[in-house]
């Protein structure tokens, strides 16, 4: 048994962010079943095709584990279908603007008061609320106004915006931890609510302590490429024979053994976390060259042997090819495809992927036969 077997979650959410959430759910068990429009998932066009064609390796990963059905709910039977879907589930996805669901007859003030047990989560750009809730939900947005772009980037080069989807990646956990607690919850006093979950505030969760220095010490953090303004040296440097490694010193002690491994132990400027931040480009200056003078060989064998922080820069085939990856299984193969395995491992309640993402409508008619089947069970014409 895994642990969110008996769990129904309906997920009609589209593109990354809400279907994230419902991926994670369906790797520990539960009950997810997709809701696409006729047209189909976005995701299943997104990005990288097999060789063979079909659905994409973004919708083979993110729809793994849902049973997939179309309803048009721009149609009366649609709606009602859908209605009678979430008579019968725990957690209902959303990623309409907000008000939309209102419009189709579907609020929440209502499906609660049919099911007072359903938790709703609903994930938009900027909130149900404010200024700014009806503009477009995308992560790049996300991403510039949170202020990550802007420190992201070399010194003298322009913000930066990430190179995946990270914010909808991070939204996506951050839903699927407040639908557990909103679950918690339910289980103990029977209350459903609504969970607001949005990109925005979900990326600016990631800037650590940044907004409390700029509100107490008018502080703003500038680029400085692969470094941060607490710990030097921390970034990636080129070995001699053309390999990258990545470098952290962010514990103090390994930032003494780096010192001493370079013969700079002896240097007061570097002695200390401000001496060393206040002295950034000389040591990094300094760490460079070291790093340059040796192959990607002898520089990881020295910092491992001084138990110092160092890894290599890894391209996905690289991943791929790791042992250590290997060995523990990270990366799983799920119905030939190869794709990431569930983000954490249960001691007594493990994830298992099911199957990859299914064909668009592949489960649609043995879902409303359920349905069908619950309903004369109960006496009930359907509303």
């Amino acid at each position: 048994m895994q642990a969110l077997d008996g769990l129904r979650v309906i997920d009609m959410a589209t593109v990354l962010a809400g279907p994230g959430v419902a991926r994670y759910m369906a790797d520990f068990g539960a009950d997810v079943i997709k809701v696409e429009a006729p047209t189909g998932d976005g995701t299943r066009r997104m990005g990288w095709i097999p060789p063979e064609g079909g659905d994409s390796y973004m919708w083979r990963l993110l729809g793994r584990g849902k049973r997939c059905i179309v309803l048009d709910l721009k149609s009366d039977d649609g709606v009602a279908a859908m209605r009678a879907l979430v008579d019968t589930a725990d957690v209902l996805i959303e990623n309409l603007r907000p008000g939309t669901l209102e419009r189709l007859g579907l609020g929440p003030a209502e499906l609660l008061e049919r099911n007072p047990r359903l938790v709703i989560l609903r994930v938009t750009g900027f909130g149900q609320d404010g200024p700014y809730a009806q503009r477009p939900g995308f992560a790049t947005l996300a991403e510039a106004m949170s202020g990550f772009a802007a420190i992201n980037g070399e010194p003298d080069g322009p913000p930066l915006l990430p190179p995946i989807a990270l914010t909808d990646e991070v939204t996506a956990l951050a839903g699927a931890f407040a639908v557990m607690v909103a679950l918690r919850h339910r289980d103990r006093t029977g209350e459903g609510q609504v969970i607001d979950v949005n990109l925005l505030e979900s990326m600016l969760q990631m800037m650590s302590a940044l907004p409390s220095a700029a509100a107490h010490l008018g502080y703003e953090q500038p680029r400085l490429g692969s470094g941060i303004p607490y710990t030097v040296p921390r970034g990636t440097f080129r070995c001699s024979d053309g390999v990258w490694v990545a470098v952290s010193t962010s514990a103090e002690s390994v930032a003494h053994r780096v010192m001493e491994l370079m013969n700079l132990g002896h240097d007061a400027r570097f002695a200390s976390f401000e001496g060393r931040v206040a002295h950034r480009d000389e040591l990094n200056d300094l760490v460079a060259a070291w790093i340059a003078a040796r192959t990607s060989r002898e520089v990881l064998a020295a910092f491992n042997e001084a138990q110092a922080a160092i890894a290599p820069v890894y391209s996905m085939h690289d991943v791929l090819a790791d042992e250590h990856v290997r060995e523990r299984e990270v990366l799983i193969e799920v119905d030939g495809i190869v794709q990431q395995a569930p983000v954490a491992r249960l001691s007594k309640t493990p994830g298992h992927v099911r199957h990859a993402g299914r064909p668009l409508g592949a489960d649609t008619d043995e879902v409303l036969a359920e349905l069908e089947s619950s309903r004369a069970e109960r006496g009930d014409p359907g509303r």
